[in-house]
């Protein structure tokens, strides 16, 4: 029992230690969020930090009210894609884990 219970506290360092690795890989990371087929592009940080707002010209002489929903549209994919990346990257970390029948995270 005692050894089980080492084992899982060198597990449970290690994940910690990967995990921290992970959500600086995360903040660091930039996707780019699109709508109109390309024509207004959103970067975004692994943090949800908007970095920049591309707009092409042939859009911003239309109606208002279609570009702001290019522009939400755009961020609401940076935003999906930024959470896809992070759930990914976090799955990865859970798969080697080894916890005792009945044992979830989190905890």
């Amino acid at each position: 029992m005692a050894q089980n219970f080492g084992n899982m506290m060198k597990q449970a360092q290690a994940l910690q230690a990967n995990m921290q690795k992970a959500q600086a890989e995360i903040a660091s990371l930039e996707v780019t969020g699109e709508s109109g087929g390309g024509m207004v592009k959103v970067t975004m940080t692994g943090k949800h930090d908007v970095k920049r707002v591309q707009i092409e010209p042939a859009v911003i002489g239309e109606d208002r009210e279609m570009l702001e929903d290019l522009i939400a549209a755009a961020v609401n994919d940076a935003v999906k894609k930024v959470e896809q990346r992070s759930a990914e990257k976090m799955s990865g970390l859970m798969s080697g884990l080894q916890l005792p029948p009945g044992m979830k995270l989190p905890f």
